[in-house]
C-alpha cells in the first residue's frame, strides 16, 4: 500500500525533505529517492515545492511561445467497445457481453452509432473524437470475435483503423486512439489514420499486477514491462503518444518515483510522448477496489509537481478537471499546462458519474489562476510544427484544416468539416538528385550528414547509456581445439559454447577455422564461384524510419535526396537487359508519400517493359510498410505483389535479429519477431528470398550467433532462404558511428571469422554463402573465398546505399572484374540466376558483348 500521508514511521527526516526542497528550488537534477521524498511533501513544503514546480512550467511554456496559456482538447468520447481480456480491480468501463445484449447494445458500437456522435461533435466546434475501448476483446469473448467476423474485420485493430478513416472523412474530427496495448506492427497500421494515439503506463510496480489481489492481477496487458515496451514501439514509429499515471492504487512513494522516472527515459530516448496525465484514483462501487480511500488532492498535487521537475519545463503535463472537486487552482500552481478532453457532449465513459466542467467555467477558474485558456487539438502544437515524421502525409490536410500555422494550436473559428483520405498525389514525379547513382563516385555526398541529424535518430546520449551494456564483449572458456575438432567432424555438433569459442579465433586458430569452413564449401557446392549479372535500382532514398546506421536516407528537402519516376526505374531495367542482365534488385527509402500500393507499380513497370527480368525486391521493411499502408495482411500484400511480378525478396532489414542490438542500430525499424513473420509468410508463398546480417557496429559474437541459429531454424522449416549474405558494416557516414556509438566497422579477424562460422552454423541449411565486394574490395572478397563463401553476389551497375555510407569499393564490377576476384582466390567462375539456376545462353551472350561498356546512365569503368 501507499505510505501514509501522516506523521510517522518512513516519513522522510525533515533534513531530507528541506535538502531535496532546495534542490528543487536550484533546479538541480533530482533522483529517485529525492522525489520519493517530495512526493510526500504537506503543507508549507508542498506550497514550496508546487510553486518552484509552477516556475519550471512557466519557463517552458515562455520557451514554446505562449507564455500564461493553459490548453484543453474539445472534444467526444466515443467507447468503440467495452469488452476486455483484462480484469482490472478498479474499472466500471469495463463489462460482459450478456450485460451488453441486456441494454440493447451490441458487442462493438456500429458505424452509424459513432458517426452519429462524432457528427453532433462537429456541430458543437469539436475536433478531437476521443475513440477508447478494452484490449483485445476478441481473444477473451467469443461474441467479440463473432461481431467482427461478421461485419469483416480481422481483429479489433482493423476496426479501429476502419471507423478512423470514416471519420476523418465524414466529419473531419482528428482521432486520438486509446486502443490498449498496441505491437509496433499496429502502430504502422494506426498511424495514416490517426495523429495522436495514448496509453496510461498507470505504474511500474510489477508487483501489482503479478501478486494475487493485486488491482492489475489477471490482466495480461497490464504488466509494466509489456507497457513500457508499447511506449517505446510508439516513439520508434514517430506516434506523438499519450500517457501517464493512475496514482493512488497501492504504489509506494518509491514506487511512483520510479514510474515517473521510466516514463522520463523513454520521452528523452524518442521524443514521442506528447503529454502525460496525473490521474488520481477514486473508487468505484461494485468493484473489487470500492473500499480503497481515493487518492487525496495533496497527493495529487504533489506527484504533479514532483513529475514538473522529473520531465522538466518542455513537458506537458495534465490532470483531469473532472476528478477534484473544482480544486483547478491547486492543479495549475502545482505545475500543470493542460487539462486534457472536455466534452460539451459525451460523458466521461470511464468515470461516468464525474460530469466535465462547462467550457466557460474552466475558462474563468483558469482565469482566475493567471493563465487564458486556448482549444488545441488531439496532437499536440510541437507535433503539428514538427510534421514529419510525426504526421503521416495521409493526415497532413485533416490537421491543416483544423491548426493555427503559426502556433500549432487549434484554430477557433475552425469547424471540422470531412475530407478525403487519401494518397498524396505525383507520388512518382522524379525529384532530387536522380543521377546520385553515378555522381556519388565522382561528386560524392553534399555533406556527411543529412539536415536533423540531431532530431531523426533520437537522443543520442540516452543511445550511449543503453548500448554501453550490448557492447561489453564475454569471457570465453571453451577451449578452441576441442571446438575445431567438432567443427571439422560434424559442424552441426558445435555447441553454442564451442561456436563462440570459434567467433573469437585469432591467429593459427582462425587459419584452421577458416580451411574446415573452406572444406565444408568444397564439399557442398565445389569450387565454382557464382555471381550474377544484376543492377541495383534504389528507386527513392528520402525516408523518416531513423536508422542510426544508414547514412542512405534522406528528408525530401535534403540536396541528396531524390525520388524516380516509374518510366525512369523502367529505363533503368530495360538497359540492364540489354546488358546481359537477369536480375533487378530494388530496395528504397520508407518515403511518406509513397502509397503502400506503389511497390505493385514498380514491380508492374518492371514486367511490362521486361518481362524476362526477375524482380528481386522489397525488404522486410517495405513489404511491413505496403501492407500497413493498404490496410492489408502481409499474406494478402505479398500475395498481390506476387501477382504484380515480385519473384523473390531481398532478405535485408534483418541487421542483427537481437532487439537488444536493433532498438541501437534502428530507431523505427520492424522488431525481429515482425523481419521472421515475414519472411516465413514469403517463404510460405512460395516467393523465397536471400538471408544477411550486418555486424561490426554495436553488436558482440553472441549476436552473431544468435542470428545465424535464427536463420537456421527458419531454413529447416521453410527451405525458403537462397543464400546468406554477410554485410561488414560500412562506418564512415553512418549516425550511429558519427556519434561515437559505434566502432568503425568489423576488422579482417571479424569478416573472417564471420564468413566462416556462417558456412558452418548454416550446414546443410543454407549452402550459398555470399560476400560483399562493394563493401570489402577485390582483395577483400577473395580472402573470403578462402574462408567459406561460394558467390560474390552481382555486378550491381548502380550501388548508392553503401556508397553513400562511405564504401570507397565503388558500384560496378564487370564481369570480367568478378572472374579475376575469384581466380584471385584459385577458383573457376560461373554465372548464375537468381535462385542459382542455369543461366541462358543468350544472356551469357548479351553480358560477354557489353561487358565493361555500359550505357550513359550507367557508371561507365572502361
Amino acid at each position: 500500500m501507499t505510505t501514509p500521508a501522516t506523521p510517522g514511521p518512513g516519513r522522510p527526516t525533515e533534513n531530507s525533505m528541506r535538502r531535496a526542497l532546495k534542490r528543487a528550488r536550484d533546479g538541480v537534477a533530482l533522483d529517485a529517492s529525492e522525489a520519493a521524498v517530495l512526493l510526500q511533501a504537506r503543507g508549507e513544503d508542498l506550497t514550496d515545492l508546487a510553486a518552484s514546480a509552477a516556475r519550471v512550467r512557466d519557463a517552458g511554456l515562455e520557451q514554446a511561445g505562449r507564455p500564461g496559456v493553459i490548453t484543453y482538447s474539445k472534444s467526444v468520447f466515443i467507447p468503440l467497445t467495452r469488452l476486455c481480456r483484462d480484469k482490472c480491480h478498479y474499472c466500471t468501463f469495463v463489462t460482459v457481453p450478456g450485460k451488453l445484449r441486456r441494454a440493447g447494445h451490441g458487442m462493438f458500437m456500429s458505424p452509424d452509432e459513432v458517426l452519429d456522435i462524432a457528427r453532433k461533435g462537429a456541430a458543437l466546434g469539436c475536433k478531437e473524437a476521443l475513440i477508447t475501448l478494452g484490449d483485445k476483446p476478441e481473444d477473451r469473448w467469443p461474441e467479440a470475435r463473432e461481431w467482427l467476423d461478421a461485419h469483416g474485420y480481422d481483429d479489433t485493430i482493423a476496426y479501429v483503423r476502419a471507423i478512423s478513416v470514416r471519420i476523418l472523412e465524414e466529419t473531419g474530427l482528428l482521432p486520438h486512439l486509446n486502443p490498449g496495448v498496441m505491437s509496433w506492427t499496429d502502430f504502422q497500421r494506426l498511424k495514416p489514420v490517426a495523429p495522436s494515439m495514448g496509453m496510461m503506463l498507470e505504474t511500474t510496480a510489477t508487483r501489482l499486477w503479478s501478486e494475487p489481489g493485486g488491482p492489475h492481477h489477471g490482466s495480461p496487458d497490464k504488466e509494466p514491462a509489456v507497457r513500457l515496451r508499447v511506449l517505446e514501439d510508439a516513439g520508434r514509429s514517430s506516434v506523438p503518444f499519450t500517457s501517464g499515471l493512475l496514482i493512488g492504487i497501492g504504489e509506494t512513494y518509491e514506487e511512483r518515483a520510479e514510474s515517473l522516472f521510466a516514463l522520463r527515459k523513454v520521452s528523452r530516448a524518442y521524443h514521442g510522448i506528447q503529454e502525460l496525465i496525473i490521474q488520481n484514483f477514486r473508487s468505484k462501487p461494485d468493484t473489487a477496489m470500492r473500499g480503497m480511500p481515493d487518492a487525496e488532492l495533496d497527493e495529487l498535487v504533489a506527484t504533479i509537481a514532483v513529475a514538473r521537475h522529473i520531465m522538466g519545463p518542455a513537458a506537458c503535463l495534465q490532470a483531469p478537471p473532472n476528478l477534484v472537486e473544482g480544486e483547478y487552482e491547486r492543479l495549475i500552481g502545482a505545475g500543470i499546462d493542460d487539462w486534457g478532453g472536455v466534452s460539451p457532449l459525451t460523458i466521461d465513459h470511464v468515470n461516468p458519474e464525474r460530469p466535465w466542467p462547462q467550457i466557460e467555467e474552466l475558462a474563468e477558474r483558469s482565469r482566475a489562476a493567471g493563465f487564458e485558456l486556448r482549444e488545441r487539438l488531439c496532437v499536440y502544437p510541437e507535433f503539428v510544427r514538427r510534421g514529419e515524421p510525426w504526421l503521416d502525409p495521409r493526415l497532413r490536410p485533416h490537421v491543416a484544416a483544423l491548426a493555427d500555422p503559426e502556433t500549432g494550436l487549434a484554430r477557433p473559428d475552425a469547424l471540422p468539416a470531412g475530407l478525403p483520405w487519401q494518397e498524396p498525389e505525383d507520388t512518382f514525379t522524379p525529384t532530387g538528385r536522380t543521377d546520385l547513382h553515378r555522381t556519388i563516385d565522382t561528386e560524392g555526398r553534399t555533406s556527411d550528414r543529412r539536415d536533423d541529424y540531431d532530431e531523426v535518430y533520437g537522443d543520442w546520449d540516452a543511445l550511449r547509456e543503453a548500448a554501453a551494456p550490448g557492447m561489453a564483449p564475454q569471457r570465453i572458456d571453451t577451449d578452441v581445439r576441442e571446438a575445431l575438432r567438432t567443427a571439422a567432424e560434424d559442424p552441426t555438433r558445435l555447441t553454442d559454447a564451442e561456436a563462440l569459442a570459434l567467433f573469437h579465433a585469432d591467429g593459427p586458430a582462425l587459419d584452421a577455422l577458416c580451411r574446415i569452413a573452406d572444406d565444408v564449401r568444397r564439399s557442398v557446392v565445389g569450387d565454382e564461384v557464382t555471381y550474377i549479372v544484376t543492377r541495383n535500382i534504389n528507386f527513392t532514398n528520402v525516408c523518416y524510419t531513423g536508422c542510426r546506421f544508414c547514412a542512405f536516407a534522406q528528408r525530401r528537402t535534403d540536396a541528396d535526396a531524390y525520388t524516380l519516376s516509374l518510366s525512369q526505374v523502367a529505363d533503368r531495367a530495360q538497359q540492364a537487359w540489354d546488358v546481359g542482365a537477369v536480375e533487378v534488385c530494388m530496395q528504397g527509402g520508407i518515403h511518406p508519400d509513397l502509397p503502400g500500393t506503389a511497390y505493385f507499380d514498380i514491380a508492374k513497370a518492371v514486367k511490362e517493359r521486361v518481362p524476362g527480368m526477375h524482380v528481386h525486391a522489397f525488404s522486410p521493411m517495405e513489404v511491413v510498410n505496403g501492407a500497413t499502408r493498404t490496410g492489408m495482411s502481409i499474406r494478402e500484400w505479398l500475395t498481390a505483389a506476387k501477382e504484380a511480378g515480385l519473384d523473390t525478396i531481398p532478405g535485408t532489414a534483418a541487421e542483427i535479429l537481437d532487439d537488444e542490438v536493433r532498438w541501437i542500430l534502428t530507431k523505427g525499424k520492424l522488431p525481429t519477431a515482425t523481419w521472421i513473420e515475414v519472411v516465413k509468410t514469403a517463404h510460405e508463398l512460395g516467393i523465397r528470398s536471400s538471408s544477411t546480417m550486418m555486424y561490426g557496429h554495436v553488436d558482440q559474437p553472441r549476436h552473431w550467433l544468435g542470428h545465424l541459429r535464427t536463420l537456421a531454424g527458419i531454413q529447416r522449416e521453410t527451405g525458403g532462404f537462397t543464400e546468406f549474405v554477410t554485410l561488414p558494416f560500412i562506418h564512415t557516414n553512418a549516425p550511429v558511428y558519427l556519434a561515437g556509438i559505434a566502432r568503425p566497422g568489423p576488422t579482417t579477424r571479424d569478416n573472417r571469422a564471420v564468413t566462416a562460422m556462417a558456412r558452418l552454423l548454416l550446414h546443410p541449411w543454407i549452402p550459398n554463402i555470399q560476400t560483399s565486394w562493394v563493401k570489402l574490395g577485390t582483395e577483400g572478397a577473395a580472402e573470403m573465398l578462402r574462408s567459406g563463401a561460394n558467390d560474390l553476389g552481382g555486378t550491381l551497375m548502380e550501388e548508392t546505399i553503401s556508397r553513400m555510407a562511405g564504401s570507397s569499393y565503388g558500384s560496378y564490377k564487370s564481369v570480367r572484374d568478378l572472374v579475376a576476384v575469384a581466380e584471385a582466390a584459385g577458383r573457376p567462375a560461373k554465372p548464375r540466376t537468381t535462385l542459382y539456376g542455369e543461366v541462358p545462353d543468350e544472356r551469357r551472350q548479351a553480358a560477354a558483348d557489353s561487358d565493361g561498356h555500359l550505357p550513359e546512365l550507367l557508371p561507365v569503368l572502361d
